[in-house]
């Protein structure tokens, strides 16, 4: 409790520095596009990208440990080239890159290009692509650069991300046709800061995986519930819930009791600001490099054009609000007409807290910051219930539903898909909740598109969904109910046709999977130290790649090394996708042309699912074997 009165007093005092301005000049070590060049206060430079005459670019960046002031207080931090996050990487497509990576840390360090063509052994990944850069050594990273967008970097090695190893990436193309037009583009990175030990923070959530969660549901809450749907559904649900172990208020397992959400390295208070002349096409170039945290970013009053995700164009959606995961990013157009400022707000997910900045003419105006919205609840569909076939005629059963490791059905209901009875978590109680009670905890959901097999992935899972969903025109976790626009998976399309439009000869299925209860995390309930085998993509070749969540959260899946082709219904207009963001029970497909050899890395980018084992290892070799490989 006494961290938690801290952190209040904590935010009191940047508050009140906020109103006085003093906060602008505590920012000593921000990077050079989130600050003036010549001092602390923001000019119109600050975070523009520069751009230029199309050039080869030889850069160096040096790893520090350094103290710095960050979000009010005083911390040890990794620091690259005296900066937090590091320096903007400034790339143009069609010519050479050469990154000279020097550690002056008393550890070993990396940094992977995320998101970028390149050989595998200048990828970064420690024991997969490359040793590590020891102590007092440089590492060099020389490819010629293949691809236009906004991508971002970080290391792989160990919890140094979180303490600060992050930055951004722009490569202009080298084309005209693939040229977004703008007056002026600015990086907006967003990541989560916390002053706690991230070991500690492991071993925290370890012991009690809902540790950070201080909005778990009350007898308000229970009240509620009941005038909606009445005693019997929601005493039943929460037993459902309960059989889980889990809250529906599991939102984000690291959350704003510790985590201080900072844009271009300023919390929110200080108030980071770019500048625009009305009627100006603005873009933002926007990065989540957070280490755990999903970001809703709208800007209230001005509507957004997404043109741009994950680096790779796609045809102009208008919308007022995207949900972005961990390390994706989404580029917008803006084009504020008025003589006025707008708040850029990014609320992360949970709604504990927000990174925020502003759009202005002129330094020194600030728009009003939109209080924090009420915190979303997980629901059924979550679970993988069965919503569409709840009086399914034939079977004389009422619907499906997600059922526990130990046996329980999620809502008490027969199973239309499979017969469990006969497998050893069939003998054990159910809580016996109806379809026609369940129905009022349920959520507009996508169509049911597969249903689950007879493997429960063993004791590093706890739960599977029973139905798997297409939820990719879903709007994200608490934005279903948001009075406006809202950009889904299911609205991007590709401004090109695909280049590789042959039919898959290769499909790998992998399962996510998890125990929130002892903060296990997995792919088909194996961890990576306990995989013993890499997921194999024979050379040249066309892969299917599915991915079910039968966990109860979002996860950020990251390929290295090749983009995935997300299959969303446009025909052959499929978007690029080097993170995708699998929604709870759900079922996505992706295709990957497999034309990298080598090994690459493929994991949860939430980074302490990462480390506690939802990392494996896929390599790009000749093969002639064809068909089906589960992984």
């Amino acid at each position: 409790m006494t961290h938690r009165h801290h952190d209040k007093h904590r935010r009191r005092l940047l508050q009140a520095l906020g109103g006085t301005g003093v906060l602008a000049g505590l920012e000593a070590l921000l990077p050079a596009y989130a600050r003036a060049r010549n001092g602390h206060h923001l000019t119109e430079t600050a975070a523009r990208v520069p751009g230029g005459a199309a050039r080869d670019v030889t850069m160096d960046i040096h790893i520090r440990r350094e103290t710095i002031d960050i979000a009010g207080g005083q911390a040890s931090a990794i620091t690259m080239n005296h900066s937090l996050p590091g320096p903007l990487v400034e790339l143009w497509e069609g010519k050479n890159a050469l990154l000279r990576v020097h550690n002056h840390l008393d550890e070993s360090t990396s940094i992977h290009w995320h998101g970028i063509l390149l050989p595998f052994t200048m990828d970064g990944v420690p024991g997969v692509a490359f040793p590590g850069i020891p102590a007092g050594d440089v590492f060099e990273a020389h490819f010629p650069v293949r691809q236009y967008g906004t991508y971002w970097y970080h290391s792989h090695t160990g919890f140094q991300e979180q303490i600060g190893q992050t930055g951004p990436i722009v490569i202009h193309p080298e084309n005209p046709e693939d040229h977004i037009s703008a007056d002026r583009e600015y990086v907006v990175m967003l990541n989560d800061w916390t002053f706690e030990d991230p070991h500690r923070l492991m071993a925290k959530l370890k012991k009690m995986s809902d540790y950070y969660n201080f909005s778990e549901r009350t007898v308000a809450d229970l009240v509620e519930d009941v005038s909606k749907a009445g005693w019997g559904a929601t005493l039943r649900e929460r037993l459902a819930w309960g059989n889980m172990r889990m809250s529906p208020r599991d939102i984000a397992d690291v959350t704003g009791y510790t985590y201080t959400y900072l844009m271009n390295g300023m919390h929110p208070e200080a108030n980071w600001t770019g500048l625009f002349k009305p009627g100006e096409r603005v873009r933002l170039r926007v990065i989540n490099g957070s280490a755990m945290s999903y970001f809703n970013v709208r800007i209230p009053g001005l509507p957004m054009t997404v043109v741009q995700a994950d680096g790779q164009n796609v045809e102009p959606v208008e919308t007022d609000e995207f949900q972005i995961g961990v390390a994706e990013t989404y580029d917008v157009i803006v084009q504020p007409k008025a003589d006025t400022a707008y708040t850029l707000m990014a609320e992360s997910m949970d709604r504990s807290g927000y990174a925020r900045g502003t759009l202005a003419p002129r330094l020194g105006m600030a728009a009003a910051v939109p209080p924090l919205r009420e915190q979303p609840n997980r629901t059924m569909v979550d679970m993988g219930m069965d919503m569409g076939g709840m009086h399914q005629s034939g079977h004389g059963k009422k619907g499906t539903a997600a059922m526990s490791k130990e046996g329980h059905a999620m809502d008490g209901m027969g199973h239309s898909g499979h017969d469990m009875g006969g497998m050893k978590h069939g003998d054990h109680p159910r809580s016996g909740m109806g379809a026609d009670d369940s129905i009022a905890m349920m959520e507009p959901a996508g169509p049911i598109v597969a249903r689950h097999g007879p493997d429960w992935h063993g004791p590093g899972n706890i739960t599977v969904a029973e139905v798997q969903r297409d939820r990719l025109a879903e709007r994200g976790t608490g934005l279903q109910d948001a009075p406006h626009r809202v950009l889904t998976y299911s609205q991007l399309r590709n401004t090109k046709p695909m280049a590789d439009r042959r039919e898959p000869s290769y499909t790998v299925e992998l399962h996510l999977t998890g125990n929130m209860d002892r903060y296990m995390w997995s792919f088909d309930g194996v961890k990576y130290t306990d995989a013993d085998s890499p997921i194999d993509f024979p050379y040249g070749e066309r892969v299917r790649l599915i991915m079910v969540n039968d966990t109860m959260m979002e996860h950020p899946i990251h390929l290295h090394g090749m983009f995935m082709e997300l299959e969303n219904d446009q025909g052959d207009r499929l978007p690029f996708k080097h993170t995708i963001s699998v929604l709870p029970g759900s079922r996505v497909s992706l295709l990957v042309t497999a034309n990298e050899p080598g090994r690459w890395a493929f994991h949860c980018h939430f980074l302490y699912h990462m480390e506690a084992g939802m990392f494996r290892v896929v390599r790009v070799i000749p093969g002639n074997d064809k068909g089906e490989h589960d992984a």
